[in-house]
């Protein structure tokens, strides 16, 4: 261990260079292993841990295939990120043939991903900690999930994030098979069934993964303080009921909280190639307008400078993001406000697609309603073009959507929940605060009012509705970054190691 002297050292161990999925909870996504947002949060994330001072070392598997073959183009750009940063000897690549030859980060097969966790955590319990050396290692979900119980039995601090709670099992006998020496600190895991005596447990009382590594870390945090307070309290059914306890077991110790991811830095409208005009917080109201024209002709949307356009940016999933409300109303709304031209652009895949094209084509409303598949660029420039944006989640874990359309001007229009809660007040005009518009109860109607809200602030006179979103614009750049999110990160490793950090 490090002499008390000097600036401690911490390990980051990540099963990819991510940081967020998009969806807690959703098979799909750990399938499809999107190495997209994600991986742009984690490497921003330790790079601006890294530019703060802080002795920080990362670790995760060597993907060779996709390092080489750049199957992953957004998974090299962000180690890349981190190399450039950071030397050689602080990123640490786990070596097996398990996830030499991958050319995507998870496996179709449940059983191969279980593979790949456990010749990952092999790596870091037998070779990486003991090279590092680390005062505090810092652990991302289930693929991660028996560390702590290493760490602890090693005397090491753990921190552990969960951003998904999809979980695996697997017993001992297996484990141990894979070369982890689980017999070290099986105490330390939390199992199916209650554990008493480690011979009768070894072969047939399976690990729960994610649920060890919260059991085991010395703290836990997830990505959104309020989303963390719902578990506790019991308001997400979806959450199985030892997690919930668990995390509320951490919670009521004070050994829990929540700290909010960030958008990557390359979303800002002042360098965000994907649009036809760049602007910042002083010409916005131009560089939005220069865009929102391109954009409605481009989708042959009517062409009307004051038409209040929403942007929906994220998969249209029903069982989270609450875009069966917007079915329910979408033909209402959009002929409410029919003689000002409302707008709805949908750039995102999923499920619900197929429903609202079906509703578009019935009605006829192509030049009001524009569903679209995502395309990176075409996400970036709906940002800039858009006047708000669409989050009526049914839960949200941190979101990232409503933290990203302020930064470009575009408000959210939101259910008040989770990560939501957390990033978006209520605008004021008259009180010159807050940045959007939200709904308590979810449900279309309380969706359809939100918008009507955003409407209503859509018609105040130009200058009023730019000086605010001219403030919104400028709160949103100084709260939503990585080195805010570094500075969180910071504290509670101090906490938990009790001495500064940053020496």
């Amino acid at each position: 261990m490090a002499a008390v002297d000097q600036n401690p050292t911490v390990l980051v161990v990540t099963p990819e260079v991510t940081y967020l999925p998009e969806g807690m909870g959703n098979m799909a996504n750990q399938l499809a292993a999107k190495a997209g947002g994600l991986a742009d949060v984690s490497a921003a994330l330790i790079s601006a841990l890294f530019d703060q001072g802080v002795d920080v070392h990362v670790a995760l598997p060597d993907y060779r295939e996709i390092f080489a073959a750049r199957l992953a183009p957004v998974l090299n750009k962000e180690i890349g990120r981190i190399r450039d940063k950071m030397p050689d000897e602080r990123v640490h690549l786990a070596e097996d043939r398990a996830f030499f030859y991958l050319n995507t980060v998870y496996s179709n097969y449940g059983g191969d991903n279980i593979k790949i966790a456990l010749a990952f955590q092999r790596e870091i319990i037998n070779n990486i900690i003991p090279y590092v050396r680390p005062d505090l290692i810092h652990c991302n979900d289930w693929m991660t999930g028996l560390i702590p119980a290493a760490a602890r039995q090693m005397g090491i601090p753990c921190l552990f994030t969960v951003h998904n709670i999809h979980t695996v099992k697997a017993v001992l006998d297996y484990i141990e098979d894979r070369g982890i020496d689980a017999a070290y600190f099986w105490q330390h895991l939390y199992y199916t069934h209650m554990a008493v005596e480690y011979e009768e447990t070894r072969d047939t009382n399976p690990v729960d993964f994610l649920l060890s590594g919260v059991f085991a870390a010395h703290f836990v945090n997830t990505v959104s303080p309020t989303f963390l307070k719902e578990i506790v309290e019991g308001r997400h059914d979806f959450v199985a009921s030892p997690l919930r306890q668990e995390l509320a077991n951490k919670y009521w110790a004070e050994c829990a909280t929540g700290i909010l991811n960030a958008p990557d830095p390359s979303y800002h409208p002042e360098g965000d190639d994907a649009l036809v005009q760049t602007y910042g917080i002083d010409d916005h109201p131009a560089g939005k307008l220069a865009n929102k024209r391109y954009l409605q002709r481009t989708l042959g949307l009517v062409e009307d400078d004051h038409a209040p356009v929403f942007f929906w940016p994220h998969r249209l999933d029903p069982v989270q993001k609450g875009c069966q409300l917007l079915a329910e109303i979408l033909y209402a709304v959009v002929s409410r406000y029919w003689n000002r031209h409302l707008e709805i652009i949908f750039v995102a895949n999923g499920e619900y697609k197929t429903v609202f094209k079906n509703i578009v084509a019935f009605h006829g409303i192509q030049d009001r309603v524009a569903v679209c598949d995502f395309e990176e660029n075409l996400s970036r420039l709906a940002y800039a073009a858009s006047d708000y944006i669409l989050m009526p989640s049914r839960f949200e874990p941190c979101g990232l959507p409503q933290m990203i359309g302020p930064l470009y001007g575009s408000l959210p229009v939101a259910h008040n929940t989770g990560g939501i809660h957390d990033t978006v007040a209520p605008l004021s005009v008259e009180g010159n605060q807050g940045n959007g518009f939200l709904f308590e109860i979810y449900d279309s109607p309380g969706l359809s009012w939100a918008i009507d809200q955003a409407v209503t602030f859509h018609e105040r006179p130009d200058q009023e509705r730019a000086g605010q979103i001219r403030r919104i614009m400028q709160e949103s750049m100084a709260t939503f970054n990585h080195d805010v999110t570094a500075r969180h990160y910071i504290r509670l490793y101090e906490t938990m190691l009790q001495r500064p950090l940053i020496v």
